[in-house]
């Protein structure tokens, strides 16, 4: 059963959900380790990608055990559990939904039985045709698996899970070789059996996947944030297209499609933390860069730079250094921000914003502010942002944006507002400003944003910005994350 924590919700207005993250894998083979507890810390580290549930599996060489449950990966994992969960061999998964609800049978790691044995996979991104899948997984189902692989995947990792796990005289890696070049769309896998851990990258890498090296064995994880917290050393990045088996004969690699990369651009924004390295490049660097872009492109005569905490603040930092305007902390976030269950009453709800954010008005009293954020999705956060800073005494307010305009939803792994709710298709940029009431309205240049991840243009997916996608999509009326789903 899903429980809140007590905390406040992630969405600083009631109904004004923001860009939700993409989930968070990790693996590691590390014999003599205890992999359980390594897998944990590396799961915190990746919290920011996924809040839904979490997931761990091990594996002793002979079986594989696996928990997870709805919630943080703080609520989901104990001690004793963590105790319990024996190996050398573990992966593990923070959860967003992109496809299949948000609800206990769709957490991960999924679990099949193969015909020699068992796999639990977990999955960054989302399948693009995952329809296709499913009809595929149709025509394997021969009854030949010691489990009954009729059950009904509803999320399309577990249609992958199902999928590798319907070739009964194939290894895991053989069939990993027949089924990865058949995906389409952003995946970043992290999976195991019995005696090996496996990961691989979409052919575009649109979702990140690293390799680490610890003393005594090896880690996979989403962002070399994780290979910090867990002490393992970076080693490189899984290549786009790439797959790889890890066991004690080592690390081996293959090829199961020719790479052609697209990172995600909007990961340099918003969703990666900014001590991780993208491409060899530090994303703290790439958004104080992109704040200093802002400023050569959009300067303003203001007295203060103020970020909206904690996603603002690099960018923030670059704006101020690049103007001389001096950089100010104007906004206290409240720190205790998690998954609630508890609904706001009207009351509350009046009270919005301040919930999460308080200005010292101390600070902004009588100033002109330069206020940097991230993005804007429907506009509705920025607008009782505003009326907030000038109620607090702030004289003018200037707003710049450290990504484009978001135009068009991402069905990569990122669960943006559908286009009918975004605010920038159909406003121009001083209608928004005026819609939010800010004395002005700036974001930064696509080309600017680009030019500050050092990574070329033709290398990036900018789809949720430019709206040219780089692998092609389902038709229209496949694209809903229920589209597994059984209804009544």
């Amino acid at each position: 059963m899903a429980r809140g924590d007590g905390r406040l919700n992630h969405d600083l207005l009631p109904g004004e959900k923001g860009p939700q993250d993409a989930c968070g894998v990790f693996g590691v083979w590390a014999p003599g380790d205890e992999v359980a507890k390594l897998t944990y810390f590396g799961l915190y580290a990746l919290q920011h990608r996924g809040q839904e549930s979490a997931g761990i599996a091990t594996s002793d060489g002979s079986q594989i055990l696996v928990y997870k449950d709805m919630g943080l990966v703080s609520q989901v994992f104990s001690d004793s559990m963590l105790d319990s969960l024996h190996g050398y061999i573990a992966i593990g998964h923070a959860r967003y939904s992109t496809t299949g609800s948000s609800v206990w049978e769709n957490a991960q790691p999924t679990f099949r039985t193969t015909a020699t044995g068992h796999i639990a996979l977990g999955h960054n991104g989302n399948l693009t045709n995952t329809h296709e899948l499913a009809q595929r997984l149709a025509t394997l189902d021969t009854g030949e698996l010691p489990l009954e692989s009729t059950v009904v995947a509803s999320s399309d990792t577990d249609l992958l899970t199902a999928l590798l796990a319907a070739h009964p005289g194939q290894t895991i890696e053989q069939a990993s070789m027949e089924e990865l070049p058949r995906l389409r769309g952003a995946f970043s896998l992290v999976y195991l059996d019995e005696k090996t851990l496996y990961a691989a990258r979409d052919p575009q890498g649109i979702r990140p996947l690293c390799l680490g090296r610890l003393e005594r064995g090896w880690v996979v994880a989403s962002e070399t944030a994780a290979l910090d917290i867990v002490g393992a050393s970076y080693v490189r990045d899984i290549e786009p297209g790439e797959f790889v088996a890890i066991d004690e004969n080592g690390v081996r690699s293959r090829k199961f499609a020719m790479p052609d990369p697209k990172g995600c651009l909007f990961e340099y924004v918003y969703l990666a933390r900014p001590d991780s390295i993208l491409t060899g490049r530090s994303v703290n660097a790439v958004r104080a860069e992109v704040g200093r872009q802002l400023a050569r492109e959009a300067p303003v005569e203001a007295d203060l730079v103020i970020p909206v905490p904690e996603s603002g603040t690099p960018a923030a930092i670059g704006y101020a250094q690049e103007s001389g305007i001096p950089f100010a902390q104007g906004l206290v976030k409240n720190a205790y921000v998690g998954r609630t269950f508890i609904q706001p009453t009207q009351t509350i709800r009046q009270l919005g914003l301040r919930l999460k954010l308080n200005p010292l008005a101390e600070v902004i009293a009588g100033k002109r502010l330069v206020v940097v954020d991230d993005s804007i999705v429907r506009g509705n956060t920025q607008r009782a942002l505003l009326r907030m800073l000038r109620e607090a005494g702030a004289r003018e307010v200037h707003v710049r944006i450290s990504s484009p305009p978001v135009q068009w939803p991402c069905y990569y792994g990122i669960d943006f507002a559908s286009r009918a709710e975004l605010i920038a298709p159909g406003l121009s940029v001083d209608e928004i400003r005026t819609s939010i009431k800010a004395d002005s309205l700036a974001y930064v240049s696509l080309d600017g944003l680009i030019e500050a991840t050092n990574v070329a243009k033709d290398r990036l997916c900018r789809a949720c910005f430019d709206g040219v996608y780089p692998v092609e999509l389902a038709d229209p009326e496949l694209r809903s994350k229920h589209v597994l789903e059984v209804t009544g």
